[in-house]
């Protein structure tokens, strides 16, 4: 495929390869302008890149917890590899009831008996989570197996913290969804060429993160106050030399 045109924006077309540098590219400059050291940043799939984990853990004193899909074939096969004699016995295991007349059971194994037989920078351990969803009023069940790595060793984060770490990451993922569904109205978004939706629809995810990051309990509210106020967005973001460290 013919190297990816640039028009001084996004890239307008690109390969897989190409699509996953670009997610990088727009997430390090937003997280430059946050304080994360000695946090844990999750991220899906897409963000599972090593360029990323070394500028999480050597830039910025981070940790991360990633989840791993196909796009990292060799890495995904890796995991499973490791994970595949454990045992029937899970690490850990939680069952929730959920709205609607729903039961989810989550299980996890982990494993930091990786011996520099992954190759990821700084992986900690890596970890398999089963997911069963009944529903109440037919028995009908569904399952969904995650697979991940995360930077922190066994000492810091056992299986438990590790749980509620990837259920905490989709709990924000589906609050962020609702949140932009209604105030950005995106059902109905005109933006419809090439990885547009996809990457305003993570500039928005992104946005709504922060705000919850900071505090914000309103964020319609917040949103309503910041918008078309540049100066006031950067301030907000601790941005120019001379905010006024707006909340």
């Amino acid at each position: 495929m013919p190297h990816p045109k640039k028009v001084g924006k996004l890239i307008r077309e690109a390969d897989s390869e190409a699509k996953q540098t670009n997610e990088i590219k727009m997430a390090i400059p937003l997280l430059d302008a946050i304080d994360i050291k000695g946090k844990e940043i999750t991220a899906d799939a897409l963000l599972t890149q090593r360029d990323f984990a070394r500028y999480l853990v050597e830039d910025r004193n981070a940790d991360y917890h990633f989840t791993v899909k196909g796009n990292q074939p060799r890495l995904l096969d890796d995991i499973r590899f490791l994970l595949s004699d454990r045992p029937k016995e899970p690490d850990y295991q939680e069952e929730t009831s959920l709205a609607h007349g729903r039961i989810e059971t989550r299980k996890i194994w982990t494993t930091s008996e990786i011996y520099g037989f992954l190759d990821f920078p700084y992986v900690g351990q890596v970890f398999v989570i089963e997911r069963e969803r009944i529903e109440k009023k037919t028995s009908v069940s569904s399952k969904e197996t995650i697979y991940g790595i995360c930077s922190k060793m066994a000492e810091k984060a056992d299986a438990k913290q590790i749980l509620e770490t990837n259920r905490g990451h989709w709990c924000i993922e589906n609050s962020c969804h609702y949140i932009i569904d209604w105030n950005y109205d995106e059902d109905r978004s005109t933006i419809r060429t090439g990885y547009g939706p996809e990457n305003v629809t993570r500039l928005r995810r992104f946005a709504v993160s922060v705000m919850k990051v900071r505090g914000v309990t309103n964020v319609a509210q917040k949103m309503r106050q910041l918008w078309g106020k540049t100066r006031l967005v950067f301030d907000y973001l601790k941005m120019t030399k001379n905010s006024v460290g707006a909340k």
